[in-house]
């Protein structure tokens, strides 16, 4: 038996307005995110109105990060200066890695009731990495594998590995893991971790216990960040839970910010501001 994880805090998300206004959650993000690394930002929006919503996240640009995006109601229409253009629905996954530079758009779109819900993760990319080519998955619902344990307790996996079975996304940088995890009612999950690795768990549905004392009952929206060690213990009352877990490898670099541009120098980010000005932002062009 390995070291379980303590929870160092839980903290609620905070409404805000993003985009051309889109009012949203934010759980983290902007401002001092040293406790998060490799993770920069994330968003839980969800709107039974579509005024809240519909004018969505016209054409910005992105560099040096990664923008993953989980839908659990209505639809997200995207395009970008790739050339990609879809939707991704109810449990679809798009991980974009922004790389040396993307501009793109995501609009969201209710269901047949004007009900939209979904999550975005911003994860950093290492200094090395940071010009990479941009490069964009499109993970189906379909294709994110699920585990159902003995009690009830079911994972989708869209990254990392659950008991054998890998995730979708694979051979990213910060070896991440995100999975889905719903508890039935007095119910325990227990996790591996990997030591050194960021662990955080962000509740959207009913409410569990974080750690092994069971001290602190955690309703929805709200973000647990966890200490270091090999593994987590979730626990729930009698009811239900459901969280999104992340974790990933920190970087340990220095983090220097303009909007949706994250570079590791002020003089990074004034060239990107100005090839921006110049029209010569976008290094890479499918063929």
């Amino acid at each position: 038996m390995g070291k379980m994880r303590n929870v160092v805090s839980v903290s609620s998300s905070k409404p805000t307005l993003e985009g051309a206004g889109v009012r949203l959650k934010r759980a983290f993000g902007f401002g001092d995110t040293h406790a998060f690394d490799p993770f920069l930002l994330f968003d839980d929006f969800r709107g039974n109105d579509p005024q809240d919503y519909i004018k969505g996240f016209p054409w910005h640009p992105h560099r040096g990060i990664e923008t993953i995006t989980y839908v659990l109601r209505g639809n997200v229409e995207h395009g970008d200066s790739l050339g990609n253009k879809g939707v991704i629905g109810p449990g679809d996954v798009q991980w974009m890695t922004a790389g040396n530079g993307i501009i793109h758009q995501e609009m969201p779109q209710g269901d047949e009731n004007g009900h939209m819900w979904g999550f975005q993760l911003w994860a950093n990319l290492p200094a090395s990495q940071k010009m990479m080519d941009p490069r964009y998955l499109e993970v189906p619902s379909s294709s994110i594998p699920g585990v159902t344990k003995s009690d009830g307790v079911k994972i989708r996996i869209i990254a990392g590995e659950v008991d054998g079975t890998k995730g979708a996304v694979r051979d990213i940088v910060i070896d991440p893991s995100y999975l889905d995890v719903s508890i039935p009612a007095k119910a325990e999950f227990t996790h591996p971790t990997k030591q050194g690795h960021t662990v955080i768990a962000y509740t959207y549905e009913g409410s569990a216990y974080f750690s092994p004392e069971k001290k602190e009952l955690v309703g929805s929206e709200h973000l647990v960040l966890f200490d270091d060690g090999d593994e987590i213990v979730v626990a729930t009352p009698d009811q239900p839970v459901r969280f999104l877990m992340f974790s990933g490898k920190p970087l340990k670099e220095p983090v220097a910010w303009y909007g949706p541009i994250v570079m590791n120098t002020q003089e990074e980010l004034m060239v990107a501001l100005e090839e921006l000005r110049n029209d010569t932002f976008i290094k890479y062009r499918k063929s």
